[in-house]
């Protein structure tokens, strides 16, 4: 039996872009193999994987699923374990984020924050859960420090991220002591590529930020490796990457 086949696998939603595809690049190099996800994203998620396995071959995989169809999650998973033979961790990257204007919330805005940002984790972590309990593996949700801070004009996104923020708690109580489970709460990290948040905004954030800048998706990936490589003793817990942000709100 070769060393790669020995790596752990984890599965990382949303792996195509941004944050997504740094927690992939930081944990393929800290050893492991990434199963990455995508929804739509088919090219940059073929040249991540291209990129990773001229890296180290057979270390990265593909695969695309719709999150919100909850009945295909089980499927997602068994498709990475017959890929991979095991799987070892699940990072709940995975959002939808738009502003919501109270008066105007309607099914649609509800299905796709509640769904990405709520459901789909949940649903993967059950489907997950038996695989994950044969290693004592791990499950890591991004949060937001909006769960318990509420950012004016997204109130359905930050009411699905303090779901998932109790969700986290939840299945840690629910799956110890063989599956650790912990949240990373992003603060400022990466604008919006669609232009939300104008350049006045844009400002207030970094004045409100102890650091005086925002953060990379270095930060959180840095930080969802050492909570699935190196934090054997750490289970339920929320970890704040904001600069300092959440600090002085």
């Amino acid at each position: 039996m070769n060393q790669e086949s020995m790596a752990p696998v984890v599965l990382v939603t949303g792996a195509a872009r941004r944050v997504g595809a740094e927690i992939a690049r930081q944990l393929q190099a800290a050893g492991a193999r990434v199963a990455l996800h995508f929804r739509s994203s088919r090219s940059d998620a073929e040249a991540l994987a291209a990129d990773l396995n001229g890296m180290r071959p057979g270390s990265a995989a593909i695969f695309q699923a719709d999150l919100l169809d909850s009945a295909s999650l089980p499927g997602l998973v068994s498709a990475v374990v017959e890929r991979f033979g095991r799987l070892d961790g699940l990072v709940n990257n995975a959002s939808s984020f738009f502003p919501t204007a109270l008066g105007q919330i309607d099914d649609a805005a509800w299905l796709d924050l509640m769904g990405s940002n709520l459901k789909a984790p949940l649903f993967l972590s059950q489907a997950a859960a038996p695989h994950l309990k044969l290693g004592g593996g791990a499950i890591i949700n991004i949060v937001d420090i909006h769960a318990e801070r509420p950012l004016k004009g997204y109130p359905l996104y930050c009411a699905a991220k303090a779901g998932l923020l109790g969700l986290t708690r939840a299945l840690a109580l629910e799956l110890a002591p063989e599956v650790r489970v912990n949240g990373v709460a992003p603060g400022a990290i990466e604008w919006p590529d669609d232009g939300q948040f104008p350049a006045a905004e844009r400002q207030a954030i970094v004045a409100h930020t102890l650091l005086g800048r925002i953060g990379a998706p270095s930060d959180i990936a840095r930080t969802v490796r050492f909570l699935l490589f190196d934090a054997p003793y750490i289970t339920g817990q929320i970890i704040p990457v904001d600069g300092g942000r959440s600090a002085h709100l």
